[in-house]
């Protein structure tokens, strides 16, 4: 059992940074990937990106890419979304989510097990 809590959202203006954080319960944190998703309103939740267990290899969606970052540091188990330049419409309710397979780096939501309740980040113009 991993239990996932996010941190670090809030209400930046356009072009700014945050830097989310999601803390892991668990001694087996260094055994999955993790992943961000993110869920506007009246939207499907997307894809944000994934980091292996190791941490040597991400995997960003199109939106993220080049903006975000995710990093993790398995000493503390936690896993970060370095978000840079951030738009409206980023704005969302950020999850992060475990899987159990280590090195998959997927997009898709039904292969992660675990997943924390979500922070927002609003974005302002």
């Amino acid at each position: 059992q991993v239990q996932l809590v996010e941190s670090g959202g809030g209400l930046v203006q356009a072009g700014g940074s945050l830097r989310l954080s999601c803390a892991a319960s668990g001694r087996t944190f260094s055994s999955y990937a993790m992943g961000w998703f993110r869920q506007a309103p009246g939207k499907e939740r997307e894809f944000v990106g994934a980091i292996t267990s190791s941490g040597d290899r991400t995997y960003y969606a199109d939106s993220a890419q080049g903006r975000f970052t995710i990093s993790r540091d398995n000493a503390k188990n936690t896993v970060y979304l370095q978000m840079n330049s951030l738009k409206p419409e980023d704005t969302a309710v950020y999850y992060c989510a475990a899987n159990g397979l280590g090195d998959l780096l997927t997009r898709q939501a039904t292969l992660y097990d675990y997943w924390g309740q979500g922070t927002q980040v609003t974005v302002s113009s």
